[in-house]
């Protein structure tokens, strides 16, 4: 029987092409956020498999890769449930890894601790357009921070990132979970349905106003509650009047403090940050995430049709392993999604190395070639690419194909 030549379903091989360019996203990330002060860290791939089905990463619990225990400790014939079997699985996102690594070294730690964190995750997903079973995740998280000046911190240093890959014209979305459940409350809900109405809500934007009536309903929700909450949606703008009206008509359903959090996070944002884009107040945005508790944000490109990142507060996760909560506020970029749009543009990595080739008859003499070695030498420390290689019978097409990896300079060498 041949092996198999693709890849798993829902993982991709990556072509030297694609490899620069995310070697230089990688490197601009590290570059622009540790200007910001996020010092780099990394956690294992693979985590505990109770951290992981702890009910705080909302659907993506269900799309955990699990793995079997090893060794005595797997006994195939005795387990009985699942238990026996699966004690960790491969890390679905960076948040949970990031908060049971705080827990664990806070005493060695800054206070508050900026942290930057990529690598790869998994999910048992549908693989589609710009998404993945394997991907990278890039985050920045603010640990030990209580005031909104972290939130600010994260939206302007992604900003910044994104202003130097030249994206232009996005929207950054945000809203607070308080506030959502001050709209269910203030509609007639009862605070255990949040979850089924905030879940269907988050399709607003495929199924509109009515659809969210509709799905509402046959849930089960009555008439008056689903009025009374879609005309909310109805009256509040997307923009800072919408966070004063949503306060308005709550009254004593928002907390002041909620709604003037949101207002200094925009506006200390519109005046301050780098690069085309605008802050817009989504009443509808919900985030799958359940562990969030304050702030939520997401990009949004149209060039995309979708988010291509997001975040938000989550001040009792650290909890959850601690016995004490501590503020935290995240925001990840989707890196997958941002290179395969550079790609689509046809980006081409600035200030890259002048590439050469060396293309080198076959049958040239020992000492002819080791002086086109040391030739190559030279020109690799003064800071160009030289790739020495036996020339091919069809010249035109090996320099084709080094073209597409970069080359832009030949130089051949003959036996006479």
């Amino acid at each position: 029987m041949s092996l198999k030549k693709k890849p798993v379903t829902g993982m991709k091989d990556i072509t030297p092409e694609e490899m620069r360019i995310r070697d230089h996203v990688i490197s601009l990330i590290k570059e622009t956020y540790g200007s910001f002060g996020f010092s780099s860290i990394e956690t294992p791939c693979v985590e505990h498999i109770e951290n992981l089905s702890s009910k705080q990463g909302g659907e993506n619990e269900k799309l955990i890769f699990k793995i079997l225990k090893r060794g005595e400790k797997l006994n195939l014939e005795t387990a009985e449930t699942e238990a026996d079997l699966v004690d960790s699985g491969l890390r679905y996102d960076l948040t949970v890894p990031l908060s049971r690594y705080y827990s664990n070294n806070a005493n060695n730690l800054p206070t508050p601790f900026k942290a930057l964190q990529m690598g790869n995750v998994w999910r048992a997903d549908r693989p589609q357009r710009g998404r993945f079973r394997q991907f990278m995740q890039c985050d920045i998280d603010i640990l030990g921070d209580n005031s909104c000046m972290a939130e600010i911190d994260l939206i302007l240093a992604m900003s910044t990132l994104l202003s130097r890959l030249d994206f232009k014209g996005y929207v950054i979305r945000i809203n607070d979970r308080k506030l959502l459940k001050a709209m269910a409350a203030y509609s007639g809900f009862e605070e255990k349905d949040y979850d089924n109405v905030f879940i269907i809500l988050d399709k607003m934007d495929k199924i509109g106003l009515d659809g969210v009536a509709s799905e509402l309903e046959e849930a089960g929700f009555s008439k008056d509650c689903i009025e009374k909450y879609l005309n909310l949606f109805k009256q509040i703008t997307r923009d800072k009047t919408g966070v004063s009206e949503c306060a308005r008509l709550l009254g004593d359903f928002a907390e002041s403090a909620v709604t003037d959090n949101l207002l200094t996070i925009m506006d200390s944002v519109e005046k301050s940050a780098v690069g085309d884009f605008r802050m817009e107040f989504d009443p509808t945005l919900v985030r799958g995430m359940s562990y969030y508790t304050g702030p939520i944000f997401e990009i949004v490109m149209e060039e995309y049709g979708g988010s291509v990142g997001g975040g938000g507060r989550y001040d009792e996760m650290i909890g959850r392993f601690t016995g004490n909560n501590t503020p935290a506020c995240g925001f990840s970029v989707g890196f997958e999604r941002i290179v395969m749009l550079l790609m689509e543009r046809g980006y081409k990595v600035p200030g890259e190395n002048e590439r050469i080739a060396y293309l080198v008859e076959k049958g040239m003499p020992s000492d002819r070639m080791a002086d086109i070695l040391s030739e190559a030498a030279r020109l690799r420390g003064s800071g160009k690419s030289v790739s020495v290689a036996q020339m091919q019978k069809n010249k035109k097409f090996q320099k084709q194909q080094l073209e597409q990896q970069g080359f832009t300079e030949f130089k051949e060498f003959f036996v006479n």
